[in-house]
Order: C-alpha cells, then sequence, then structure tokens
C-alpha cells in the first residue's frame, strides 16, 4: 500500500472514530465473493484488512454467506475447501435465515445485520467488505458504513459517503449548538469578579440592616448602585512603597560617616607633619637672614681698614 493512500485510509478510519464511536477490534462482515476473489488473488485477506483499517479487526461472516460458499459449483475443490477453511476462521454472524431452505442473497442478508429496522444507521458499527456494486450502493444510503473492496488485487477502502457526511457535519453543528446554550445558561458566566468595594458596601448595608432591627426602627433598605466605570481591580494594582523620612545628614557628615579610622588617622598625621614642616621653615628663614646680614658688616669693616693702610 502506498503512503498517500495509506495515510487516506487512517484518516478516514479517524473520523469514523470520532463521529460514529468505532472502536478496535473493529468488526467487519466479510461477504462470500470477497472469500473467493481474495484466494484467487493468493491474498491474505486478514491481514490485508488490519493494513488497510489500521486497527485490529474481528472479521466476521453471516450463516447465509457460508452456505452460499457450500452451495457453490466449482472445479477445483481444493479451491472450494480452501473457501470454506477461511470461512471457518471468522467470527460466525448469526443472521436468522438458516430455518431457510435456501440461503437470502448476499444483499439482503447484510442488509438485514446491519440495519435490521431499516432506520438508516449502523447501529452495530459494522465494516462491510464486499464485492458486490448495487450492494455497497445500497449500503451508502446507511449513515456510518465504512466500504471495502478488492480491485486487481488491490484492496480498496470508499471515501465517506454523502449520508454519512451529512450526519456527521449535523453532529458538528449540534455540537456547536449546545455549547452556545450552555455558556448562556451558565448562571456566572457573563459576571465579572466583585471587588472590594462592592463587597464592602454589601457589608455596611447588612449592618445598618441588624442595627435598624435591633432598635425598633424601620430597615433599611439597600440602594441600588448606579452602572458606571468601575475603579482598577485592586489585586492587579501595584502597592506604593513607602517613603523613608529621615533628616538627610549634611555633606561633611556623610563623608565621616562613610570614612573608616585607619584614613582619618592618616589624614590627621599628614596635616600634624605638614604644620611641623611649615615652622622649621620659618626659622630656617630667619637664620639665613641674619647670616647675610653679618656677612654684610664684615665685609663693610675690612674695606674701611684697607683703605686706612693706603
Amino acid at each position: 500500500m502506498r503512503g498517500k493512500r495509506a495515510k487516506q485510509y487512517r484518516k478516514l478510519m479517524h473520523q469514523y472514530e470520532l463521529a460514529f464511536n468505532f472502536r478496535e477490534p473493529y468488526q467487519v462482515l466479510v461477504d462470500a465473493e470477497m472469500i473467493q476473489d481474495t484466494t484467487r488473488f493468493k491474498m491474505d485477506l486478514p491481514h490485508l484488512l488490519e493494513r488497510t483499517l489500521h486497527g485490529k479487526i474481528k472479521p466476521m461472516i453471516t450463516q447465509c454467506s457460508i452456505r452460499h460458499l457450500y452451495l457453490a459449483k466449482h472445479e477445483n475443490r481444493d479451491e472450494k475447501s480452501t473457501w470454506i477453511n477461511t470461512a471457518k476462521t471468522f467470527e460466525r454472524r448469526r443472521c436468522g435465515h438458516h430455518e431457510l431452505e435456501q440461503p437470502l442473497s448476499t444483499r439482503e442478508c447484510l442488509l438485514s445485520v446491519v440495519d435490521p429496522k431499516d432506520t438508516g444507521s449502523n447501529k452495530h458499527r459494522y465494516i462491510v467488505a464486499c464485492q458486490d456494486a448495487e450492494l455497497r450502493a445500497r449500503m451508502r444510503q446507511i449513515a456510518g458504513v465504512p466500504l471495502v473492496y478488492v480491485q486487481r488485487s488491490v484492496m480498496v477502502m470508499e471515501p465517506m459517503a454523502a449520508k454519512t457526511e451529512e450526519v456527521r457535519n449535523g453532529q458538528e453543528v449540534e455540537k456547536i449548538r449546545s455549547g452556545i446554550k450552555r455558556g448562556r445558561a451558565a448562571p456566572d458566566g457573563g459576571l465579572k469578579r466583585k471587588r472590594d468595594s462592592d463587597e464592602s458596601d454589601d457589608d455596611e448595608a447588612a449592618d445598618g440592616l441588624l442595627a435598624g432591627q435591633g432598635d425598633g426602627a424601620q430597615p433599611m433598605v439597600k440602594k441600588v448602585k448606579k452602572k458606571g466605570p468601575r475603579g482598577p481591580n485592586p489585586l492587579s494594582v501595584k502597592k506604593a512603597k513607602k517613603r523613608d523620612v529621615r533628616p538627610t545628614p549634611s555633606a561633611g557628615a556623610a563623608e565621616k560617616a562613610k570614612m573608616p579610622d585607619r584614613i582619618e588617622r592618616q589624614i590627621r598625621a599628614a596635616k600634624e607633619h605638614l604644620a611641623a614642616q611649615s615652622a622649621g621653615g620659618g626659622d630656617s628663614e630667619r637664620a639665613k637672614r641674619k647670616k647675610q646680614s653679618l656677612q654684610s658688616g664684615g665685609a663693610g669693616d675690612g674695606g674701611g681698614a684697607t683703605a686706612e693702610v693706603d
């Protein structure tokens, strides 16, 4: 079986499962002619049915179809015995026609099994595997009947019939309508969640009623709230953060608070060192000036002495 055809058959069986509740193992009604043709083509009928339907099957044959195989005139006795042996491996479906002298035709027998009350529905969810074209045409008028046949040694599954599609579409429309009706009938379907303000108003009104009844006064009548724009949902609004009202310290105090003790000690020592250097620098300046003054005075005395000698 080719991949494209196998995919189509799988989707088709899935549609039957959803719309008509088909379940594995599928009950497959096989007629006598189907057994004869598959034997002639040397086909394994149960295996091919499982491949076509993509699931486990329960092959079934009616009493009339088995009687047709026994009464068939065929020159090759071995082939005829193969037909009968194959039919014996299938489950016997009692059609209630065994009391008749001659079996009913395949068409009448299978129609009485699939739709006994002529209601146009496949109550027992049978899959019909038959070679009779007229029987398949009659089965298409019954909703929910998958049809299988063999053509040139290839097993073919028919697409969904028009009657079946009509019933399936009607079911889909009914589901949509029932869903809409359930949505309308729901008591809390269209109501929004109550707000905290509404609940507080209800509590206050209830307290007022109790108080009025206790005092003997007339009971308070609950006011009807007018419809209008509602506030935001308190559960979805972000809460405001509380601000810190502590006094802000000055810049120097903030720096001192941030500064560690070790750095503060280093700064203090550096200031003391600078102060000491500045004090020592003043004394040296005085000494230099005094020395210069002395040197200048000595030079003046020496010049005068030389002048006197001359």
